[in-house]
Formats: structure tokens, sequence, C-alpha cells
């Protein structure tokens, strides 16, 4: 891989990486404490608030599972050994890596 494509791919991963940080802004009134008045409020609207919080906490999860994957991808840039799968040291498809830069296994090794 040259350094053009290892630059594109650094690109794509800082910018999601930023992507992932805005969510995660937007995101952190949803996993907030549930603080409903029962006298005002039914309990099926606190359940749905309740289920809401749950969501938006099993979001952020998978950010933060996203946010190490792409970090480990710029890791891998950094020494020289990123787009190679990491089963069988083959390179990793151009199409994929658009799709997914932090992937780490080719389509071949992915499927097996």
């Amino acid at each position: 891989m040259n350094d053009t494509s290892e630059e594109h791919y650094r690109a794509l991963i800082e910018a999601r990486l930023g992507d992932l940080e805005r969510e995660d802004r937007l995101g952190q009134s949803g996993q907030a404490t549930v603080t409903l008045d029962q006298q005002a409020v039914g309990r099926l609207s606190r359940q749905d608030a309740l289920q809401n919080q749950a969501m938006a906490k099993a979001t952020h999860a998978r950010r933060q599972t996203e946010r190490k994957r792409l970090t480990a991808a710029l890791a891998r840039i950094d020494a020289g050994e990123f787009g190679f799968c990491d089963s069988c040291g083959e390179a990793i498809a151009p199409g994929r890596l658009a799709l997914d830069p932090a992937a780490t296994r080719c389509v071949e090794c992915a499927r097996g």
C-alpha cells in the first residue's frame, strides 16, 4: 500500500472518529438517569423512558467498539501493517477498506 492511499484511509478513519464523537455528545442526554414523577406520568411512560435509556446506552457501547476498531486501524497504519489480512497476510481489497477501513481480514478469511 502506498503513502497516498494510507493517508486517504487515515482521513476516512479520522473523519469517522469525529462523527462518533459528535454522536456521543448528541446521545448523552438519552443515557441520563430516568426521573419521572409517577403522579404526573403513567407507568407505561416510565417504561418507555427506561427502554429509550437502555437503547441509548447500547448505541453508546456500539460507538465505543467502533472507536476501538478505528483506533486500532490507525495504529496499523502507523506500524505499516494496514491493509493486510490478519489471518492469511494477503492484501485486503481496496473496496472492502473503503466500506470499512477498520477491516482486519480479507473477504475470503472473513467468510471462513
